[in-house]
């Protein structure tokens, strides 16, 4: 029986010159250079040139092993012939000389090549056949790069004192933006709970809960019309903070997001990051969403971030009615609190929220919270919303706020935009049409399940 506790990776070959190893992984490609046979090895951390020679006792299988098999070897790490080096490899140096192998399982021919960069093959193919189409090195790097990044924030956090806490994913249908997506209730007929758009109303509970720093590595999910940069699924990292201002939040956040990028080798065009109002953006740009890298710096793959702060707390929609610009539990400027209460000239109000931005990506998004009930049922008021309706949708919150609601702010950093502009980073997207990689998704399901859901489809 084969002792996987010995099982080195392909590039941690190079520190064991002379020395027996055990190698495990996929054959990348095989070469026969007239007696001598030739394996390029590929695992999770690169490519290892294994070499078989007719005396080997693994001779005879190794002239039989084909693309994308899976084997196992054991043998001796030496140096490769003076002028066979490969510098294009971490390896390159080096080779193992077979004894032994084993054949875990062959492989059909793939539906399409894995040794280039995939952008040539239909997106629908790649995705039905995804788990093939990351064995690319460019996916395996990119996917590694976003796990550093994410580990690296939660380093950051955890060192500035956060507490990371799972919020539910089955949770009230409120309305917070996009639609919801619906999951009926078998226990209660009739009833649905919706998956989370975000954690928000769950986190502000948490600093009324007096946790005073929390974040999450959390999921979200929209019934959203598709975009090339938005799916219905999205990773973000949500924080919250207790007793801050808004400079706080966005100090701690740059913070965050600086050091996250070092992690991963990411440069940044410039520190601190310059911060815009939004009419300024506007002016200026033509949007809250820039890039203000030069030419050259988008050669060099730089990142470039800023701040885009003092959105309007209301926009009008075409009928005259007011809806919001970012979520209702915004907080409206200080000094624009009364003017809200009163109900006057509310187009006017400015908001403490504040986005970031990153070469022309919105990648981040927050603001200070309101932290009083009577301030945050003027805002479901000028809305439109009735108090009936606002107390059935939001009355968790509006009496929590009666038992001592403390100052809080946050932000939610979108993961696969922050890392997007650096690489392809979801292991599983979807479809530009919403179907799921690998699973055939959305599909039907029995009539006993709609049963015990008590749900009728319609013809």
């Amino acid at each position: 029986m084969l002792d996987f506790s010995r099982r080195i990776l392909a590039k941690d070959s190079v520190n064991r010159l002379k020395e027996d190893v055990l190698l495990s992984g996929w054959v990348d490609t095989r070469r026969d250079h007239g007696k001598l046979i030739f394996i390029d090895l590929r695992d999770r951390s690169g490519v290892l040139q294994l070499v078989f020679v007719p005396s080997s006792p693994a001779y005879q299988i190794a002239e039989k092993l084909r693309s994308e098999w899976v084997i196992t070897v054991e043998g001796k790490v030496q140096e490769r012939p003076a002028g066979m080096e490969n510098p294009e490899l971490d390896t390159g140096k080096i080779e193992v000389a077979v004894e032994k192998i084993q054949v875990f399982n062959e492989s059909k021919t793939l539906p399409f090549p894995i040794h280039t960069s995939g952008l040539e093959v239909e997106e629908e193919v790649r995705l039905k056949y995804r788990y093939l189409d990351l064995r690319r090195q460019r996916l395996q790097r990119n996917l590694s790069l976003r796990s550093d990044f994410i580990q690296a924030a939660r380093r950051y956090l955890l060192e500035n004192k956060f507490i990371e806490i799972e919020t539910p994913l089955l949770t009230k249908s409120t309305p917070e933006g996009s639609r919801d997506f619906l999951v009926p209730s078998r226990l209660h007929p009739g009833k649905f709970y919706a998956l989370p758009q975000s954690p928000q109303q769950y986190k502000q509970l948490l600093m009324l809960g007096g946790f005073e720093r929390y974040f999450q590595i959390a999921r979200a999910v929209r019934d959203e019309d598709l975009r090339a940069d938005r799916g219905f699924e999205h990773t973000q990292i949500d924080i919250e903070m207790s007793f801050v201002s808004q400079k706080d939040v966005m100090n701690m956040i740059e913070g965050l997001v600086i050091s996250a990028a070092g992690a991963v080798g990411a440069g940044i065009t410039q520190k601190p990051f310059p911060v815009f109002s939004y009419n300024d953006a506007l002016e200026k740009f033509g949007s809250d969403k820039f890039d203000l890298r030069t030419e050259s710096e988008k050669e060099k793959s730089l990142l470039s971030f800023a701040w885009v702060k003092d959105f309007p707390v209301f926009e009008k929609n075409d009928d005259g009615s007011f809806t919001y610009s970012h979520n209702p539990f915004t907080a409206p400027k200080i000094e624009d609190e009364e003017k809200l209460l009163r109900g006057h000239d509310v187009e006017s109000i400015t908001s403490q929220q504040y986005d970031l931005v990153c070469n022309g990506f919105e990648v981040g998004g927050g603001g200070i919270r309101i932290h009083r009930r009577d301030v945050l049922e003027k805002v479901f008021s000028v809305l439109g919303h009735s108090a009936e309706s606002t107390q059935d949708q939001f009355g968790h919150i509006l009496e929590a706020f009666d038992y001592g609601a403390p100052p809080h702010g946050g932000i939610a950093l979108g993961v696969e935009r922050l890392v997007m502009v650096l690489a392809e980073v979801q292991a599983f997207p979807m479809t530009s049409g919403g179907k799921t990689a690998v699973m055939d998704a959305p599909s039907s399901v029995s009539q006993k399940q709609l049963k015990e859901l008590r749900l009728h489809l319609e013809e």
